[in-house]
């Protein structure tokens, strides 16, 4: 809320001018909004007075380093009181923005002027009033509050003011004219100012909100089964190997599965079964063993040479890495035997396993933060600052909503102050408001519940839920996880992982996908939503080669997709997101635009995608585009033509704005469209 003091110095409620509705500001300015270097940020609010003198509203930008820049508002529904600006932030860190309202005399007079002169209405007495206006513009002048260089403007409109030759109008003339407007405009002469903030806005590098990662199992990379000595793991120098596929497919982030020394108490076997054999390597999630805990490496993967080797090649190849941090132990970790006052005791005096009802984790260990809280978080910290210190510049954490939420508030903004540069994406399939707090208390990327949208209808709210949550919460789309298969992807074959790939990648910035996604590993084990042969729980070697040189592989449809995506900024984008109507409800359309001056090439750029939802059918429909949504021009009838160019084949279509579209789920499922400008034509 605006405010304002009194001679007191004491808060003088309201302020003289009302500020309200702020934004973007999360929960009253309880947590930073955010954003990321670069992007365009809409800063508005609710400004208004009494009566009908006019009034300014601006916003000042306070950088990291301190430095301080102005912006005015404009009203962008006048008589409704919404006044509206954008920046875009040019460096990372802590900012900060106040809103600053203000009454404005010199365009109160300059209205009255403009009427009453030329009615023959108070003249002289238009002429006085505006003198004492610019005498006020004079003053600062001398006071140092305004630049010297204004002097001249100011002076000639005042002499002229008080000359009793000439016509009024010739009089005023020179306190209207464009230069002196332009020294107004810029600053303005203001009253009764009345400030609203200052609200925090962190500013993130890119790669918070524009990502896509790959994820795999660095032991079933390489990994392979020989019939008299049985299994040999992959080991890290072999996935370092793999990098070179996933980087030829576009993504931009590596991200293991842990990686550390796995118990061998209670140990799962195939289809987490409790019945391991011999040779079954464990779940990596089951943390820790005689060789160590979360900073330690399994011994069958490699060392910690063979680790930075690993990060210096995905460098190379223009990969980051990301690492699982599973805040668990088996019960062979270290910290077990070290700190049992890191862990719930039960009335039996055993230590509480891991259960998400019906599913049991009798392998793992929760930890509790309510005996030795201190210690813990220290030591979780540490565990952090060591893989940071090895190269890891993301890391995906495995059920952060089962964490205290002022845990994840303290240790992320540790981290934050000593490497700003790290990520951190939560893998809280949970409820919406823990979602949400996740992310508003430092989280950078969230997984979301698109795994589950699959109408157009559902997708369509739900997309409009992440936009309004835009300013705190960037959400990560993964068709499928090492968790979770959905009877969706189970039941439609190719076609659903076409569809979902097409929609994760183009909806959102940031997605994901699970290695063997391209090779449509569809086949569920019974009576759960995850697969057989679970690689949670053995090796997993796939030949990625021959499934590509046979015809079999989704990985050409990957890369383009990520392709597409770095040559388009506007799929880079979450809150541009426009949707059109269909006559198919089982079709949907959006698309996102972004203007010349914010992509960075110079040229706007549009992307519209039309794309079926259901894997089992085709459409055939109508889809009714709204051009001013497209960046173009209205020409009032819908039979104006459009160029567009179809990214996924090179084809090219003159449409009008309610073109007839035909989709097929064998092979046409989707149009990824840029739009052609008529300069292009």
């Amino acid at each position: 809320m605006s405010q304002t003091t009194d001679r007191t110095g004491l808060d003088a409620g309201i302020g003289r001018i009302p500020i309200m509705d702020v934004q973007p500001v999360v929960d009253g300015g309880r947590f930073p909004a955010r954003c990321v270097e670069g992007e365009t940020v809409t800063i508005r609010a609710n400004a208004f007075r009494e009566g009908h003198d006019a009034m300014g509203v601006q916003v000042v930008l306070v950088a990291p380093d301190g430095t301080e820049e102005r912006q005015r508002l404009r009203c962008v529904n006048p008589g409704l009181d919404l006044w509206e600006t954008t920046f875009r932030p040019t460096a990372t860190g802590h900012w900060s923005f106040r809103i600053e309202a203000h009454s404005a005399p010199y365009d109160t007079w300059a209205h009255t002027a403009e009427v009453k002169i030329p009615a023959g209405i108070d003249e002289e007495l238009v002429c006085a009033e505006g003198a004492l206006v610019l005498d006020r513009l004079l003053a600062e002048i001398e006071a140092g509050d305004r630049p010297a260089a204004d002097g001249p403007v100011v002076r000639a409109a005042r002499e002229r003011l008080v000359d009793s030759g000439p016509s009024a109008a010739a009089r005023v003339a020179p306190a209207l004219a464009a230069d002196l407007r332009g020294v107004l405009a810029e600053r303005p002469l203001r009253e009764g100012v009345t400030v609203a903030g200052p609200f925090e806005l962190v500013v993130h590098r890119h790669r918070a909100l524009v990502s896509s990662w790959y994820e795999f199992f660095p032991r079933s990379a390489g990994a392979h089964f020989d019939p008299e000595r049985g299994w040999t793991s992959g080991t890290l120098r072999t996935a370092a190997d793999a990098l070179d596929r996933i980087a030829a497919m576009g993504f931009d982030v590596a991200y293991l599965t842990p990686i550390h020394p796995i118990g061998s108490t209670f140990r799962k076997g195939r289809n987490n079964s409790l019945d391991p054999q011999e040779g079954d390597p464990g779940s990596p999630y089951a943390i820790g063993a005689a060789d160590g805990g979360h900073e330690a490496i399994h011994p069958d993967l490699g060392t910690m040479e063979d680790f930075d080797a690993f990060v210096a090649r995905a460098k190379e190849l223009g990969l980051e890495v990301a690492l699982d941090i599973a805040l668990q132990c088996s019960p062979d970790h270290p910290w077990v035997q070290e700190h049992p006052e890191w862990f719930t005791v039960r009335a039996d005096g055993t230590i509480a396993y891991a259960e998400n009802p019906p599913k049991k984790y009798q392998d793992i260990y929760p930890l509790s933060f309510d005996t030795d809280y201190e210690g813990l978080y220290a030591a979780i910290r540490d565990v952090l600052e060591h893989w940071i210190a090895h190269g890891v510049t993301l890391f995906r954490v495995d059920n952060p909503h089962t964490k205290p939420v002022r845990f994840w508030e303290e240790l992320l903004a540790e981290l934050d102050a000593r490497h700003p540069e790290v990520i951190f994406l939560a893998e809280a399939f949970t409820r919406p408001t823990m979602m949400h707090t996740l992310a508003k208390v430092g989280y950078h990327q969230s997984y979301t519940y698109f795994t589950w949208r699959e109408s157009a209808a559902e997708l369509r709210e739900y997309l409009e839920e992440l936009v309004a949550s835009a300013r705190y919460m960037t959400p990560s789309f993964w068709p499928t996880t090492h968790d979770i298969l959905t009877p969706y992807m189970s039941a439609g074959g190719r076609s659903a992982f076409v569809l979902r790939a097409i929609l994760a990648s183009t909806l959102v910035p940031t997605w994901g996908i699970y290695s063997g996604y391209e090779l449509v590993e569809d086949v569920p084990r019974p009576g759960a939503q995850e697969q057989i042969d679970n690689e949670k729980y053995e090796y997993k070697p796939r030949d990625f080669a021959g499934a590509l040189a046979r015809g079999e592989s989704l990985e050409p449809l990957l890369a383009r997709l990520n392709r597409i995506r770095h040559e388009h900024p506007a799929l880079q984008t979450l809150t541009t997101i426009r949707f059109h109507e269909t006559d198919d409800e089982q079709v949907l359309a959006f698309s996102k635009h972004l203007a010349a001056e914010e992509t960075g090439t110079g040229a706007p750029d549009t992307v519209l995608v039309i794309s079926l939802t259901a894997h089992d059918r085709d459409a055939w429909t109508t889809v009714h585009l709204d051009r001013d949504a497209l960046g173009l021009e209205d020409t009032g009838s819908a039979a104006a033509a459009l160029e567009v160019e179809d990214l996924l084949t090179g084809e090219r279509f003159r449409w009008d704005s309610d073109p007839t579209v035909i989709l097929s789920a064998s092979d046409r499922p989707a149009h990824i469209l840029r739009i052609i400008r008529p300069e292009e034509s």
